[in-house]
C-alpha cells in the first residue's frame, strides 16, 4: 500500500519572539498526528528564539522571509515560497496583519487561507489601535476560513454577523496539562536557584514586555506591597522592548533587589511552582493562556477584567476592574495569599484547554479543508 504524504500546512507566525501565540501553535504541533498533518513555519527574518531543532525533529521546516514592515519584499518572497511549497492550506496567526500574507497566498493560488484571531485591543494603546482599525475591515478579504481562540476574539476581528452565522471556528488555546501540575521538588529547586527564602511571598508574571501586559502598573502594585512587607518578591519572565524601562523603574523605586527579571525561559512552566500568586493586569487579552497555565499549577490568580471570563478554570481566579487603584489590587493580592490552597488537589471547572482532547479537532478541520 502506498504511503500517503502528510498534508503540509504553512503556518504564518510573523515575528517569532517566544510569546504565547508561538507556544500555542507549537503545543498543537507536538500533539497533532504528524503522519497526517505537518507544519512549516514561515517567520520574519528578525525573529528570535525559534526552536529550529525541535521543529526539524518533528518533521517541520522553518522558512525565513523579510519582515512584514518591508511590505513589497515580504509579499514577493512569501508568494514565491508558497508557490514553491505547493501548499493547500495557509494558516495565519498575526491577527489584523493577516491581510498581507493571505493576499500573497491568494496570488500564489493557495485554496485554503485561514485568518486566526488570537487577541483583541484596548483603548489605552491608541497608536496600535489606529493601525488595527485601518486593517480590521480587510481581515476577511483574502481569508477563506476564520479561526479564533475565543468567541470574544472572533467577534472582535470577524464581526458579530460572521460569528452568529457559524463562520468562525473557535479553537481553544490548549496545553499539555501534566506539564503544569504543581511539583514541590521543582518549587524548591527554582526558589533555591533564584535565592529565595521560605518566608518570601512570590508574585509571578510571565509575558512579553509590551504595553498590552501593563508592567508599569504591575510594578506600582508590587511597590505598594513590598513597602508594607518586604517578604514580597516579584519574578518577571519574558523579554521585549519595555524591559529596560521596567528595570529602570524598579531602581527608581529602590526595589530592584526584590524584583527578578529572568528573561525568556525555555522551561518557563517550571517557574509557576516557585510562585505563590500570579498577577495578570493586562490591558486586553484574547484569552490569556498563562493565567490558565497558572491555575492548573494551583496558583491563585489576580487578573484585570480585560482578561476574558473563559480564562477562569478554578475558583481561585479573581478579576479586578482595570481602572481600580493600586490599593484595591494590593488588598486583593493580600487576601488571595491568605487563602491557603492545596495545590496538589485543584478542582478544575472546565478542562477545555487540555491539548490531548483538543488537538484532534484541529486535525479534523485541516483534513476536511483538503477534500
Amino acid at each position: 500500500m502506498e504511503n500517503k504524504e502528510p498534508i503540509r500546512i504553512a503556518q504564518i507566525i510573523g515575528k517569532w519572539l517566544g510569546g504565547g501565540v508561538e507556544a500555542v501553535v507549537m503545543n498543537y504541533y507536538r500533539h497533532i498526528d504528524r503522519e497526517k498533518i505537518q507544519f512549516d513555519f514561515i517567520c520574519d527574518s528578525d525573529s528570535t528564539n525559534i526552536p529550529y531543532e525541535e521543529i526539524e525533529s518533528l518533521g517541520g521546516k522553518v522558512i525565513l522571509i523579510p519582515p512584514y514592515q518591508k511590505v513589497f519584499e515580504y509579499q514577493k518572497e512569501l508568494q514565491r515560497v508558497l508557490k514553491a511549497g505547493k501548499y493547500k492550506i495557509v494558516h495565519s496567526h498575526i491577527n489584523t496583519l493577516s491581510v498581507f500574507p493571505l493576499r500573497a497566498a491568494k496570488k500564489a493560488g493557495v485554496p485554503v487561507r485561514i485568518a486566526h484571531s488570537h487577541s483583541t485591543s484596548n483603548k489605552k494603546e491608541w497608536k496600535k489601535n489606529l493601525f488595527k482599525a485601518v486593517l480590521k475591515p480587510f481581515a476577511k478579504t483574502f481569508a477563506t476560513h476564520y479561526f479564533a481562540c475565543t468567541e470574544h476574539a472572533g467577534r472582535w476581528l470577524f464581526g458579530d454577523k460572521a460569528f452568529d452565522e457559524g463562520k468562525v471556528f473557535v479553537l481553544n488555546n490548549a496545553i499539555e496539562v501534566e506539564k503544569y501540575l504543581f511539583n514541590e521538588e521543582i518549587r524548591k529547586e527554582k526558589r533555591a536557584e533564584i535565592g529565595l527564602k521560605d518566608v518570601d511571598i512570590v508574585i509571578g508574571h510571565i509575558g512579553r514586555f509590551v504595553e498590552q501586559k501593563n508592567h508599569r502598573f504591575l510594578i506600582d502594585v508590587f511597590d505598594a506591597l513590598y513597602k508594607e512587607n518586604n517578604n514580597y518578591k516579584l519574578i518577571l519572565i519574558g523579554q521585549g522592548p519595555l524591559m529596560d524601562e521596567m528595570k529602570a523603574k524598579t531602581k527608581a523605586f529602590n526595589i530592584e533587589n526584590a524584583v527578578f527579571f529572568l528573561g525568556q525561559k525555555e522551561d518557563a512552566h517550571k517557574y509557576y511552582n516557585a510562585f505563590d500568586i500570579f498577577l495578570f493586569p493586562s490591558l486586553y487579552e484574547g484569552l490569556g493562556m498563562v493565567a490558565v497555565e497558572a491555575q492548573y499549577n494551583g496558583l491563585p490568580c489576580v487578573a484585570s477584567n480585560e482578561v476574558p471570563e473563559i480564562a477562569k478554570i478554578t475558583d481561585t481566579f479573581k478579576t479586578i476592574a482595570l481602572q481600580s487603584d493600586v490599593e484595591t489590587w494590593k488588598n486583593e493580592i493580600k487576601q488571595s495569599v491568605k487563602e491557603k490552597i492545596d495545590r496538589n488537589n485543584i478542582e478544575v471547572i472546565d478542562d477545555k484547554y487540555d491539548i490531548t482532547k483538543q488537538s484532534y479537532k484541529l486535525e479534523e478541520q485541516y483534513i476536511v479543508f483538503t477534500f
